[in-house]
């Protein structure tokens, strides 16, 4: 059989290039191999204040970006989170297994609560027990995830085996998987901190939609140094990210890419790297903006996605609840 593959991404602007070189461009090159459920996340979003006639839109957007990037339908289910009531439902059964300890110790919950402090929400202190119900509910093998994400991956491999424990074989244990190339695009305006979509300055990132002539002036104005030798090297983030993205959209080997620019300046390498990426980009932008001429047919995809996941996450819902003596 076929490993069952989970993922999801938050409808909160447009995707930028490392969720895509990191996540989404590895969903579609493995889609034939696998047995896939692709969500969007919106529940996940709403931890943090969202305008909801722009949600709505994004919800939207981020669909057609999917598919304009390869995600086929008819080999991978593609759903909004929301509209499978079991998501909410099941995080709700979880809560009540996992100790607060466990939860303190989510990393991502203290840098993002940082700057908000009252003004945090419950639901951003709870986010990995959603994340969990959203995988455990469809028996998930295998979770592509970026670094970031990893830990509540390993919750999530928590509490399933602590369910697992007290009632016995119910939930698969999923393994994070996390590519080799991309998993960590940093930003172009500050290449110490990895490329986020909550971050709105100009020149942060680059993003899928994002035009030729954008593009370019993003990448002329990304930090690098004072040297002058360009090579991977880690301790000087600014060359080495751009040499990162590089290599990522071109699969050149680093030998080939530090040849490549041996004797030149930044300049070439920024001029280069941008051409690489907008023609990296041009057929998702061009399929993109024929599948938004009709309205209806996100919408219709939407649907049958859900049609399709709803079966799935009730019956593992059904045999969680009666469990637990639910109902």
């Amino acid at each position: 059989m076929k490993k069952r593959v989970f993922s999801g991404i938050q409808p909160t602007g447009n995707l930028h290039i490392g969720a895509y070189l990191g996540s989404l461009r590895n969903w579609v090159k493995k889609q034939y191999d696998t047995d896939n459920i692709f969500c969007i996340v919106d529940l996940h979003a709403i931890t943090v204040p969202q305008d909801p006639v722009l949600l709505k839109k994004r919800t939207r957007e981020l669909t057609g970006i999917y598919v304009a990037a390869g995600l086929d339908a008819k080999y991978s289910i593609i759903f909004i989170q929301s509209h499978v009531a079991a998501h909410s439902e099941l995080a709700w059964i979880l809560n009540c297994f996992l100790p607060m300890g466990w939860m303190y110790r989510m990393t991502q919950f203290k840098e993002k609560s940082a700057d908000l402090k009252e003004q945090v929400s419950v639901g951003l202190f709870d986010y990995p027990a959603l994340m969990a119900a959203d995988i455990l509910l469809y028996r998930t093998d295998e979770v592509p995830v970026g670094e970031d994400q990893k830990q509540h991956v390993e919750l999530t491999r928590d509490v399933a085996q602590r369910f697992n424990n007290i009632y016995g074989e119910t939930f698969a244990i999923p393994e994070p998987v996390i590519p080799d190339v991309g998993a960590r695009i940093m930003g172009l305006d500050d290449p110490t901190k990895k490329m986020s979509k909550s971050n709105d300055a100009p020149n942060h990132s680059i993003k899928l939609l994002d035009t030729p002539d954008v593009i370019r002036g993003k990448i002329m104005r990304a930090t690098t140094d004072s040297l002058k030798e360009i090579r991977f090297d880690e301790s000087r983030p600014g060359v080495n990210n751009l040499l990162t993205i590089y290599h990522a959209f071109t699969g050149q080997n680093r030998r080939e890419i530090e040849a490549r620019f041996e004797g030149k300046g930044y300049g070439d390498l920024k001029k280069a790297l941008a051409e690489v990426i907008i023609e990296a980009l041009r057929p998702l932008q061009e399929r993109y903006q024929e599948l938004t001429t009709d309205t209806g047919y996100i919408d219709g995809i939407l649907k049958e996605g859900a049609d399709k996941a709803r079966p799935l996450a009730d019956k593992m819902l059904a045999e969680v609840k009666e469990k637990v003596g639910l109902g």
